[in-house]
């Protein structure tokens, strides 16, 4: 009779938790619209918008665990020489690859990338949705973008797009 208790309470244990975490892919699934993207640097505790006021880009997440991402800053305008074209990479966030979530954060297995270093790695980013809000932030690293700055992490809101 206690191991059928036991195995009762497994049971609506396992049925509790699966649906959270279908819940929360069920919301993140889908297409988001950048709304703003600040720094936050280590050794200053300055925030900046690194990619400028109005940013653009967007991130995808489909249903299959399939992530997407191109962030550009404000202001880029087409290259005309070969220094411009390597300047238009310091206003440049892309990559894509694998998804999974961990409770409230989601880890991005990278298979293609604009930086090399980033394939093959795990992107971590802690989430909150509120309505059609995605707050993203990341752990402390390497700024990628202000590399001179150091130690970094990013602020990043997102808007559902319609």
């Amino acid at each position: 009779m206690l191991q059928l208790k036991w195995l009762l309470v497994l049971v609506w244990i396992l049925t509790a938790v699966q649906p959270s975490f279908a819940d929360e892919r069920a919301k993140i699934v889908g297409t988001w619209k950048v709304v703003s993207w600040e720094s936050e640097f280590q050794a200053t505790g300055e925030r900046e918008p690194v990619m400028g006021k109005n940013p653009t880009g967007y991130v995808i997440f489909t249903p299959e665990g399939r992530f997407m991402c191109v962030l550009t800053g404000e202001g880029r305008t087409a290259a005309k020489t070969d220094e411009d074209r390597a300047a238009l990479l310091k206003s440049l966030v892309a990559y894509t690859g694998t998804y999974r979530l961990e409770g409230n954060k989601f880890i991005v297995k990278v298979d293609a990338s604009w930086t090399p270093a980033w394939v093959g790695t795990e992107q971590e980013r802690t989430f909150k949705i509120d309505g059609d809000r995605l707050q993203t932030f990341s752990p402390w690293v390497q700024s990628v973008t202000r590399p001179e700055k150091g130690m970094a992490r990013s602020f990043i809101v997102f808007e559902r797009a319609k």
